[in-house]
């Protein structure tokens, strides 16, 4: 298939774009797939939609971004605003008061749990939920809700039988 917009080149990269619920595919080669981007950054570029998020729901005054300053780099939470970069691993420590709401809305979660490869995907998930249910029986026990603690005893059994199915 032929770039759709230069007709010479294969084309790579396949982008869907959704406007006003309406979506249009296109088919490009490298080169155009570049221009595209570089066009699509001018008009709406990463850092201000960082910059846009970065400012729901905050009260946060210009000059106290300001003083929020990375430890190690330097950088400020201003900078990061202005960028839509932090500077260096540190400053998500330094800026975790504010990037937490931000990444909560962006992601959905302010923890990275990472990808697990989907031939040992079940298993680690299966080991995670185990490993879950085990602290929230703890707890549990601690607060002395025995009544919760036997539900979920009986959910690791009824989870740890499945895995000893499993491998047998």
């Amino acid at each position: 298939m032929l770039c759709e917009i230069c007709n010479k080149t294969e084309a790579t990269v396949h982008l869907t774009e959704i406007i006003n619920d309406k979506v249009t595919k296109l088919h490009l080669c490298e080169e155009c797939a570049r221009k595209k981007g570089s066009e699509m950054e001018e008009h709406f570029g990463l850092s201000d939609l960082l910059a846009g998020l970065a400012d729901l729901g905050t009260t946060i005054e210009p000059e106290v971004m300001e003083t929020i300053k990375c430890n190690s780099c330097g950088f400020t939470y201003q900078d990061f605003k202005k960028v839509g970069r932090l500077g260096c691993g540190e400053c998500y420590e330094s800026f975790k008061k504010h990037l937490a709401p931000l990444l909560k809305r962006i992601h959905g979660t302010d923890r990275h749990v990472g990808k697990v490869p989907l031939m040992v995907g079940k298993t680690v998930k299966d080991m995670r939920s185990l490993q879950e249910l085990k602290m929230r029986m703890e707890k549990a026990i601690q607060a002395e809700e025995f009544e919760e603690a036997a539900r979920l005893r009986d959910k690791i059994r009824e989870l740890e039988k499945k895995d000893k199915t499993k491998e047998s």
